[in-house]
């Protein structure tokens, strides 16, 4: 039965700043009780304030950047729970569970990769693009398509292009580079031969995003990985309340639906199906 990972542990961080992005984006930087270790792009972490203004139930969120023994979340502003947290102040405490969950996979170098972001789906990136750096893919091989309702919700677009990679922004309304979401702006990049079509492919947004992404590899046949965005009540795979139906023929395919929380939130497209509304 999958389990929490070994690393992961319930401990208060202390709130070092808050920093507004936009009219619905915060940057919450916190220094946690106990320093952690070097973290993989897309693992998260569950959230709670301390005080009685947070909702009892942590909410989950994927880490954005790390720095020395600092941690720093990108959250958008939309309910009270995300509220309750861009409302804190230097110096105040929350409650901090993980790291959680399984990043990116190990990244291939010499393999052209693209990174799909859509809206704040572009958290598990900034640490993911580092890590394949790392890891020996060269900056010319790696391309990421940002994607957002408008130029508004490219929540630090600049800080992703200083990596050194390749970064395009695709918006609904066209006020930032290509007029169209993210998808539709790889396949003008793939037919006019700036990205290859073997290219594989990491992904990270809302669910039709993410949907268009599975029938595009199961089409291809390229590898893709997706890291989900699901509701979780406990993120340590007690309460089964993040279920994701699993391929028969995966490997993951031995149960229905596997919890998100500890056997994701990346997946292969191999391994999961993509329910579409």
């Amino acid at each position: 039965m999958p389990r929490p990972p070994e690393d992961s542990r319930s401990q208060t961080a202390e709130v070092i700043s808050v920093e507004s992005l936009g009219a619905d984006g915060v940057l919450l930087r916190v220094r946690p009780q106990e320093p952690l270790p070097r973290l993989r792009g897309a693992r998260f972490f569950m959230l709670r304030r301390e005080d009685r203004l947070s909702p009892a139930i942590p909410r989950p969120f994927s880490l954005y950047d790390q720095a020395g023994d600092e941690l720093v979340f990108l959250i958008k502003l939309l309910g009270r729970g995300t509220r309750a947290l861009g409302d804190m102040q230097p110096g105040a405490r929350l409650r901090l569970i993980g790291p959680l969950g399984n990043g990116w996979p190990t990244f291939t170098p010499a393999q052209p990769l693209v990174m799909l972001a859509g809206g704040i789906g572009s958290v598990p990136f900034l640490v993911g693009i580092a890590d394949a750096l790392r890891e020996g893919v060269a900056a010319e091989d790696m391309t990421m398509i940002y994607g957002a309702a408008t130029a508004a919700q490219l929540f630090e677009f600049e800080r992703f292009a200083a990596l050194g990679v390749r970064v395009l922004a695709a918006t609904d309304d066209g006020s930032r580079g290509f007029a169209g979401h993210a998808l539709e702006c790889l396949a003008v990049e793939q037919e006019e031969g700036r990205i290859p079509p073997d290219a594989w492919l990491y992904a990270c947004g809302p669910g039709p995003m993410l949907a268009a992404v599975e029938r595009l590899s199961r089409n291809t046949g390229v590898p893709a990985w997706l890291s989900l965005e699901e509701l979780m009540g406990c993120g340590v795979g007690i309460c089964n309340g993040c279920p994701v139906p699993t391929r028969p023929e995966g490997p993951l395919g031995a149960w229905n639906n596997a919890k998100c929380c500890v056997e994701g939130p990346v997946f292969s497209t191999d391994a999961i199906q993509i329910a579409e509304n």
